[in-house]
Formats: structure tokens, sequence, C-alpha cells
């Protein structure tokens, strides 16, 4: 009964978690690695092929995003998600297939001038299609068995619609243990979606990290800022920009701007127009406006049920088109756009950027979260005058604007909250899905606070039945440190490191064999390392 990490070790994308128990293997996640996390590329650290079934917590793409890889390397086996999640995913991974295909067509096309145009996408729309059959939809709070000795739970999480904790039961040679994957902890109090629920008892903790290291700013009336910012900038003839993450924050803005044009508190540019460019975004905002009472809080499900369409609003237009939105930013009209994605590392929205962040009289507005290395991340620090857009140095000239409260992750103080409701402390707490200083700083609280808490390595194995560090792992993020090492090494080379990181995970699994064939073993891998050695 083993517990691996494969990604968001040390990290914040990625997540991926690895459960053996009866010689079945469980993954929990799957999620594509972003910014600077992307150092050893989107590879696996072990055969897909071998895989059994998979857990998914939410369809956020950093905890999804490599599942048509995953199923193109091997996979064949069930994916279990609650309903939403489901419908969220084929919305998603379509989406991501997309952008995978055209970035390696851009790619071609500047190689081609080098005489290579081999490069070839992650994975394809057919691929993401092949996910699809295998969904396998949940309900919150219903025991399921998925065989080999393995229960699941999934417990609402109030990050996302659809979003849950993962409680996981085995079963081997009459050994129980109990493990929670947290997924992304919500933070109570966004509309639609219901306050993270608690949960009382584990022997073992997966644990996010993203804000372990910071408190959410002081609350103040989100509208009422949103609404300023507006009212100044269109008056002024500018534009405001929304990055946005085209499922939840996108329709989190929807319904906070539909209030703000209900309550009239755009006074100057009160009839002031909206343009959701994002397909992606307009097709999950008819998911959320669809049948989903069950899911909603008590807030939202009640103007539901009086009428009133939440998402919805006059000015409000949709554009689907890739002409139309370039269209956008030819049109003189003062105007809000909220485009993907909101990192600002693909998308349209990269265009709007390019035309508007050098405006004084403009506007860029975040909501969300920005990972080390992104572009969302260089521009709300502040540390750089100009950034590079499609090959042209574009001035920082807007106003910029950071609603950090309107993350839907919970703050240290939330996260402290959520693991201080276990009735008895878990044997051991895995601190995950935080940037390594983060990360750092959340597993040294938690230790102050009592648990037994530690930040594990990528690729490290821990046995939950003796409590044995199996495999230490590697630790990536001194690579990340390094200059450029996201782009410093070839995707084939990234391929043979992660090969490397799966053979000693092999080795590691071999502890106890026979002595005849260990010693066989170690003198195939000597042959081999001495033929490659240089």
């Amino acid at each position: 009964m083993k517990l691996s990490f494969f990604g968001a070790a040390r990290e914040v994308t990625g997540s991926c978690h690895g459960v053996e128990v009866n010689g079945k293997r469980i993954l929990v996640d799957c999620g594509l690695q972003q910014g600077a996390d992307n150092g050893l590329g989107q590879g696996f650290a072990f055969h897909p092929g071998e895989v059994d079934r998979v857990v998914v917590t939410h369809a956020h793409i950093d905890h999804s995003g490599r599942l048509p890889l995953l199923v193109k390397q091997g996979f064949n086996g069930p994916i279990y998600a609650t309903e939403p999640t489901c419908s969220l995913l084929e919305l998603m991974l379509r989406d991501s297939a997309h952008i995978q295909e055209l970035e390696a067509v851009w790619r071609n096309r500047k190689q081609r001038r080098a005489g290579d145009d081999s490069a070839q996408p992650l994975y394809t729309l057919a691929d993401a299609e092949r996910v699809f059959p295998m969904l396998v939809p949940c309900k919150y709070d219903e025991m399921i068995d998925i065989g080999g000795g393995a229960s699941i739970r999934f417990v609402d999480a109030g990050h996302l619609l659809g979003s849950s904790y993962v409680e996981m039961w085995l079963d081997e040679d009459s050994h129980k243990k109990k493990v929670v994957f947290s997924g992304d902890i919500g933070a109570p109090g966004h509309p639609m979606i219901r306050d993270p629920a608690s949960i009382k008892e584990a022997d073992f903790v997966v644990m996010e990290s993203t804000y372990g290291d910071r408190s959410r700013p002081p609350s103040f009336d989100l509208q009422t800022e949103l609404a300023k910012i507006i009212d100044a900038t269109l008056s002024e003839g500018g534009n405001v920009v929304c990055p946005a993450f085209a499922v939840g924050r996108t329709q989190e803005l929807l319904y906070h701007i539909r209030e703000i044009k209900e309550r009239g508190m755009v006074k100057k540019c009160p009839d002031f127009p909206v343009y959701l460019d994002s397909p992606l975004a307009s097709a999950a905002t008819k998911i959320f406006s669809g049948d989903l009472l069950e899911y909603l809080d008590d807030e939202a499900a009640a103007l539901v049920r009086s009428g009133v369409s939440i998402l919805s609003f006059d000015g409000l237009r949709f554009i689907e088109s890739s002409d139309d939105s370039k269209k956008l930013n030819d049109d003189r009209t003062p105007k809000v756009i909220i485009s993907s994605s909101g990192m600002c590392d693909a998308g349209r929205v990269r265009h709007h950027l390019k035309h508007n962040l050098w405006r004084p009289e403009c506007a860029v507005v975040f909501t969300g979260f920005q990972a080390f290395g992104t572009l969302g991340r260089t521009i709300v620090e502040g540390i750089a005058s100009t950034v590079n857009l499609f090959g042209d140095e574009i001035a920082i000239k807007c106003h910029i604007h950071n609603f950090r409260i309107m993350s839907s992750h919970a703050d240290r103080e939330g996260l402290l909250e959520w693991i201080g409701a276990f009735e008895r402390k878990p044997q051991t707490v895995f601190v995950v899905h935080g940037e390594h200083e983060t990360c750092k700083a959340f597993t040294a609280r938690l230790l102050g606070e009592g648990f037994n808490a530690i930040a594990p390595k990528f690729s490290s194995i821990h046995d939950l039945l003796t409590g044995e560090l199996v495999y230490e792992g590697r630790d990536l993020s001194r690579l990340r440190d390094q200059p450029d090492y996201a782009r410093r090494d070839s995707a084939v080379f990234q391929r043979l490191m992660l090969a490397g990181t799966r053979l000693l995970e092999v080795i590691s699994r071999n502890r106890g064999g026979a002595n005849k064939e260990l010693a066989k073993f170690a003198d195939q891998i000597d042959s081999l390392s001495s033929k490659w050695d240089r």
C-alpha cells in the first residue's frame, strides 16, 4: 500500500498523485504543468498503461489537463469525477487539445526557417475525445467501490462547480487505511458555489498549499471597487480587460457585473458593454446556467427559483470567432472585455493585452492566482516596464488591479481551519500544490501546530503500512530556480529524465526481491550505463 507524487510536488501546478493497493494503481488527478513548473515537460514518471483507474478532484486544467496524454500513451480504465466535473471536462479538454494543436502549428512555422518542422502537439482533439467515454459521473457524499480494495467518496470542496475532496478507503491483507486528497480547498463566501465542507478523520492527508504563506486581503466591497474601476476607466475612453479562468472565475465576474448593473453602480456609463471573448467560457457559462440547483449555494438557488438568470444581463455579448475577437480592438467604444487564459499564458487575452497594456486610460483587472513564470505574474508584480507579446515589446502603462480576494483558494487561515477540523491528527499530512517557498512555509506552520507534515519530492514513494519512505524522489524546485530551465532541455531529453525517474521507482519496488534476480537487474543497469556513459 503505497502513495507516490508525480506532480505539484513543491510546485503549484500539474497535480498528479499515485496510490498502489493490492497491486492495482490509482491516479488522483492528472494535471497539466503550467508556467515555470513545466521543467521536465509533460511526460509521466510511470507507464500510463499500468494505471488501472483515475479519480479527478475537479475540472481545472492543472488537475485534469494531461488526461488525453494519459489515454494517448496507454491508459484504458475508468475515470471517476462528480457529474458537473464530467460536463466541464468535455469542454476544457477539447479546448486544451485545440491549444496544443495550434501551438504545434505555430512552432513548426517558426522552426521551418531553420529546416525543422517536426513539432507535434502534446495531444490532439481525437485524443481528448477518447477520454469522454471513460468518464464515470458520481454524486457528492456517495460511497463508490472502485475495485481492487479501494472505495472513494466525493465531498464538496467549495472551489469550483463540482469540485471535491476525495476520501479514499484502502484495504490490503486486512490492513485498512484512509487517505484524503484535498484537491483545491475553496474559500467561503463566493457567489453561486457552496462553502467548502469539512472532513473529520483520516490516516493520511494530501493537502494543497497554494496560499499557505499568506492571508486573504482585508475584506472590502468587491462590487463597489469593481464598479469604480469600470466607471473611471470607461469615462476616460479606456477599456477594462479582465484575464479570467474560463471556468469558475468568468462566471463569478458575470454574477458580480449583473448585480452592479441592477444596482446602477456605474454612474457615468451605466449601459456599458461587456464582451465575453472565450468560446470555452461561453460554453461553460451555459453549463453554469443549467439545471444545477443541487450544486448552488442558497442565495443563487433562491434567485434561480424566482426566475432570475444569474449570469445574464443587458449589454452582455458573446464572441465566438477569432475575427470578431480581433475586431474588438478596432472598435474604440469603451468596454469591458473578459477573456482567458486567467494567467495570460495563452488564449485571446494576450491579444487584448497587446492592444491595451500601453494605453494609460485602460485598466487590467486580475481576479485569480498567477503562477511563477507566467505573463500574469510578471504584470502583477510590476517588476517589468515592458512585456513581449507576439514578438513586440509592449509598454505597461495602464492601471493594474489585482483582486486577490476573488481567488477561490483558501488562504493560510482557511487551510489551517480545514486541517484543524480533523478530530484526530492524521498520521501524516503531505503538503503539495504550492510554490516551493510557500509549501515550505506551510509545512513548517503545520509542524508548529503539532502535525506530522512533510512536503514530498517529485516521484517520492511512501509506504502507508510501515510509514517508510521507500524512495526519496527529486526536488524539481531547485531546477526551476536555474535561469531559463523550463526551456533549456529538448523534449526528448526531458523524456529521458523522466525515464530515469521511473527506473529509480522500479528499483525501489524490487526491494526485498531474490538476490539472484536483483543481481541480474543490477548487471543490466550497469551494462546500459556503460554503453551510454559519455
